[in-house]
């Protein structure tokens, strides 16, 4: 493989062609330790782990027909946290490297432009950056295990592939279905973010997860669907009720067999139709069990890939020129892309670290941006006892936000709020 430059992979192929001045598809990762972040050895980490991440340490590139990404010839520069959480990652700074390593205080952040990986690839690069910044700062050494990697390593091929091309199944599955319930609310004036985080435990969330039958996700997920059909019947007259549909991101890793370090992951829309009845909790929990156990299975994910991929196969696309490509695909997106879902739920689930990094490491974080037109989104990580839900929206009102919280105390389920705003930043 040529490690110089290399092909978006599938999922990838939309985000150039959507983003603008106002969004950008990107995604956060952050680890709270023990002590304040000394720069300078942070600065070297990231400097070590150049060689081991060739897939990380790009800048996108354009050409005739496709958009590619390149690899960057100098180290990016760690930077002070300057603003708030995902600040806009202009087309500047893409062309310049597409992710950026930020500190402050004990905390250390990456945000990803999404071209480069999804969640699971980014926590691999976080966490192997995390181990190195310890080995540097206390002399210790770290297990390369549960997703940090051997700094010193090769770069293993199958860890660049593209491995939507890799699996693509015979046939591909039709993705038609019904439009949701689309959440909406006054626009920041400023095209600031703001986000909300609900500090929970992680033991009480499994607890009252297995309860109900259901995994930590499958609760979160019915408590939202719950919420957004309050709040349809309050907002819409029943007979123009819309099915309500949790958007979760599912890891195809383990079930397509891969450990790529690229993007790996397809939507899947879960829920209910509230014109049917008025579905509690753990109904609600079933049918994501249901739903889900339908879906999952490496056929019809094989299937779901396929359907993704033979378009980008088709000669009269991979001819056209980028320029119309972009228009093309930005139409399409517009009229069909987030419809499906009301909000998505994207939760990395429990980090696991080497026994030697787990008495510096005292929180994770995972934010997604908002989506192109959802204008809500909630992302989940948990270590130890601390599971942190990120809420982060475009809009004033915080009623899905209190909705869904409000539901969680209820259950039993303390929540400690922290609010901050994210800074639009430049085009």
């Amino acid at each position: 493989m040529n490690r110089k430059w290399m092909r978006l992979d599938n999922a990838a192929l939309i985000f150039p062609a959507i983003r603008s001045s106002r969004w950008v598809n990107t995604f956060r990762l952050s680890v709270d330790l023990t002590e304040t972040v000394d720069p300078a050895l942070l600065q070297q980490a990231v400097e070590d782990l150049m060689p081991r991440f060739p897939s990380l340490y790009v800048r996108l590139g354009r050409g005739i027909f496709w958009y590619f990404l390149e690899q960057v010839r100098t180290v990016p520069k760690v930077r002070p946290e300057y603003a708030f959480p995902l600040t806009h990652m202009s087309a500047k700074e893409q062309r310049t490297c597409c992710f950026r390593v930020l500190y402050h205080e004990n905390r250390i952040a990456v945000e990803f432009f999404h071209v480069l990986t999804d969640g699971s690839g980014g926590l691999v690069y976080l966490k192997t950056l995390t181990s190195r910044y310890l080995e540097l700062k206390y002399g210790i050494n770290v297990t390369p295990e549960k997703g940090v990697l051997d700094f010193k390593e090769t770069p293993k091929d199958w860890e660049l592939e593209d491995a939507f091309q890799k699996t693509s199944g015979k046939y591909a599955m039709s993705r038609k279905e019904a439009n949701a319930y689309h959440l909406s609310g006054t626009l920041d004036a400023s095209g600031e973010r703001h986000i909300i985080t609900g500090i929970v435990s992680t033991k009480r969330l499994v607890e009252e997860a297995k309860s109900l039958g259901t995994t930590v996700t499958g609760f979160l997920s019915a408590l939202m669907l719950e919420a957004l059909a309050e709040m349809q019947a309050s907002h819409v007259k029943e007979k123009n009720f819309k099915p309500v549909k949790i958007t979760v991101p599912i890891n195809l890793r383990k079930i397509l067999e891969t450990d790529t370090l690229r993007n790996f992951t397809l939507a899947l829309n879960i829920g209910v139709d509230p014109r049917l009845k008025t579905y509690t909790v753990p109904e609600l929990c079933r049918e994501y069990n249901s739903q889900m156990a339908l879906e999952m299975t490496k056929e019809k994910m094989a299937a779901r890939v396929a359907a993704n991929v033979n378009l980008q196969r088709l000669m009269g696309i991979r001819l056209v020129p980028l320029s119309l490509k972009n228009i093309i695909m930005r139409g399409v997106y517009n009229s069909v892309g987030e419809k499906k879902g009301c909000i998505n739920i994207s939760n990395l689930g429990r980090v696991e670290l080497p026994e030697e990094m787990q008495p510096y490491v005292e929180r994770i974080d995972f934010v997604i941006g908002v989506q192109f037109s959802y204008p809500n989104n909630c992302s989940v990580a948990s270590y130890g006892d601390v599971t942190c839900i990120n809420m982060i929206r475009n809009i004033h009102e915080t009623e899905i936000e209190r909705r869904f919280f409000t539901r969680l105390v209820k259950r039993g389920i303390p929540v400690l709020i922290e609010e901050g705003t994210e800074d639009p930043g430049e085009a």
